[in-house]
């Protein structure tokens, strides 16, 4: 006999599901991953490139990407949070014990079940590699199923990597392709220097049998896949990960809208051929 998952119940779509933090790690200096354990049952697991709304009680609710490995099933969600407001605050110093609200999960995903039997291209910016580091281990778990897998990873400095010890040993993985960049010399980096578009325009790719995945600050998604482009990837191959006011979750609200989107429904993850005519539309 099959035995069936038994899930939070949720009221309503709006109503938070109680989650305790069961372990904290500070990644910089304004970064942390939360693992976070249901208080009852569970919700439903998120897939890669989905998003949680996490509510930091008495200060306020925000969307953030799932960071979590794919194939931990045991009812937990990872989350790396930075700290820029009020609730990611509250949220990024939440130590382990604390009860946080969940709700979801929501949005689209990076499809990487869709891109079997095709070569990677990994490219994060900054906390970018948050939303890209499921597709990653997902990939590495299922390792014989994918062709080439090629992650780019760039930040400000050596001091602002997420992950930096799993960074390393990715680096050291021999079915990995692994570029880490950072924009600014140091004085002891042996490393590459220079926006994430260096070393993406430098790879050789098989354009055809291709998919890119995209997360980071909307000009560098921008430049990215438009040096995919010249590579001969199609747009619909490209996947970038768009960021708006997300509140509801759902698209009742109507604060995350960008053109004809809602991202909280139809993103965040879309592909480029969807996002290219919305990112040339000036303060869109």
């Amino acid at each position: 006999m099959t035995e069936t998952a038994s899930y939070a119940p949720q009221s309503s779509a709006m109503a938070p599901v109680p989650h305790r933090v069961r372990t904290r790690v500070a990644e910089n200096r304004d970064s942390a991953t939360l693992c976070l354990e249901p208080v009852g049952p569970p919700l439903p697991a998120p897939r890669p490139g989905e998003f949680m709304m996490l509510y930091a009680f008495g200060v306020g609710e925000i969307a953030i990407s799932v960071s979590g490995d794919p194939s931990i099933t045991d009812g937990t969600i990872t989350h790396t949070i930075r700290a820029v407001g009020a609730v990611s605050r509250a949220l990024h110093d939440a130590q382990a014990g604390t009860v946080v609200g969940v709700r979801g999960p929501f949005g689209t995903n990076w499809g990487l079940a869709e891109a079997v039997d095709r070569d990677l291209v990994i490219v994060a910016g900054g906390v970018g590699l948050a939303p890209l580091r499921p597709v990653v281990l997902g990939a590495l778990a299922d390792r014989a199923r994918y062709g080439r897998v090629m992650l780019i990873v760039g930040a400000r400095s050596r001091d602002d990597f997420l992950f930096a010890d799993e960074l390393a040993q990715w680096a050291k993985d021999s079915s990995l392709e692994v570029h880490v960049t950072i924009d600014v010399p140091v004085h002891g980096w042996h490393s590459e220097v220079g926006l994430v578009t260096e070393p993406l325009r430098r790879l050789a790719l098989e354009p055809y049998r291709t998919t890119a995945f995209l997360c980071g600050p909307e000009p560098m998604m921008h430049f990215g896949a438009q040096a995919l482009l010249k590579k001969g990837m199609a747009a619909e191959n490209i996947f970038v990960s768009l960021e708006r006011n997300m509140q509801c979750g759902i698209g009742w609200c109507g604060h995350c809208q960008l053109g004809p989107l809602l991202l909280c429904r139809d993103g965040s993850v879309v592909t480029y051929a969807v996002a290219e005519p919305l990112l040339r539309v000036r303060e869109l």
